[in-house]
């Protein structure tokens, strides 16, 4: 009889301890009776509260429960690659532990697995309750994203999402140390398909994402998937570089060959503001050069895989 596939559930959490005990008690009740073996790890990141004590008291009682206990508080990406890394699953799914990913969708995302696709992401739709702010800010990160990085991410795309073994694997590679999981999961190319859902309301406790620390994760992603910022420099440097020239030729027509027929009367002031301008739109364009080189060592040092094989494929003799 062939076994089981096994799905791994990652949960990374940080001072959830009162949101454990009921997500575990949804997820257990979601995939009793699903035709698949289960492991449940959660990665606990460096909380302060006694979600360790109560994970340890879940593991106890269900020999699916994993915790694996970080040494002090890393961040959320760290501990969804720490989740993905330990994961022995044939496929894993990762979710929030503030119950805001409804463990009702497990069957859904199982089921376009089974389909073949690779990488099934949840799309939050924001519902009426949620605050403008945070509707906001959301558009404008991912409008950022879309507008100055290569890198394909959906809009509103959660880190609720089932990927595939050969994505973990792939995942695997990735060495560099600021990131973004959904980021790279996308990176890897593998097929994807959406499922829509409208986030749960917060059970208890605050979110861990404050707004400064979703400011650092967009800055982050832009610089890990964009080289703009590197070039913005050489882009000023030529504009500036540009005017100057354009206006120290008219200058220099105006009022040395044709004797200043505009009666612009420019002083040695104004012809020295254009010479400093010229030297610093020169001064950028260096920096711009500068700047593709170092985007040069940004992308080796990320020593990201040079390619994914996503199969292989050869006739038997």
């Amino acid at each position: 009889m062939t076994q089981q596939q096994l799905i791994s559930v990652i949960v990374p959490a940080y001072n959830e301890a009162r949101n454990l005990p009921l997500l575990y008690q949804k997820v257990a009740t979601v995939i009793e009776n699903l035709p698949f073996r289960f492991e449940i790890i959660f990665v606990d990141d460096g909380s302060r509260d006694n979600s360790v004590d109560i994970l340890k008291d879940l593991g106890k009682r269900d020999t699916r429960v994993h915790t694996i206990e970080l040494a002090r508080n890393f961040g959320k990406e760290s501990a969804t690659s720490a989740g993905i890394h330990a994961a022995k699953g044939d496929a894993a799914i990762i979710m929030d532990a503030d119950l805001q990913h409804p463990p009702k969708l497990l069957p859904r995302l199982i089921k376009q697995w089974q389909k073949g696709v690779e990488i099934v992401v949840g799309v939050r739709q924001y519902s009426k309750h949620e605050s403008w702010l945070k509707r906001f800010t959301s558009r404008a990160f991912y409008a950022i994203l879309r507008r100055f990085t290569s890198a394909e991410i959906t809009p509103n795309a959660t880190d609720f999402r089932l990927i595939d073994r050969k994505v973990m694997d792939a995942f695997g590679a990735f060495t560099e140390r600021n990131r973004l999981a959904r980021g790279l999961i996308d990176w890897t190319g593998f097929t994807r398909c959406y499922v829509n859902f409208v986030g749960s309301p917060r059970k208890h406790g605050k979110p861990g994402y404050t707004y400064s620390k979703l400011f650092s994760l967009a800055t982050n992603t832009v610089t890990a998937y964009s080289l703009l910022p590197l070039k913005i420099a050489s882009y000023l440097g030529w504009l500036i570089l540009l005017f100057s020239t354009i206006l120290g030729t008219f200058v220099g027509i105006e009022k040395f060959i044709l004797h200043d027929p505009m009666q612009l009367q420019i002083r040695g002031t104004a012809l020295l503001a254009i010479i400093i301008m010229f030297l610093v739109g020169v001064i950028l364009v260096c920096l711009g050069f500068v700047a593709l080189y170092i985007a040069r060592i940004h992308d080796e040092v990320m020593n990201r895989p040079l390619y994914i094989i996503k199969d292989e494929h050869q006739e038997e003799a």
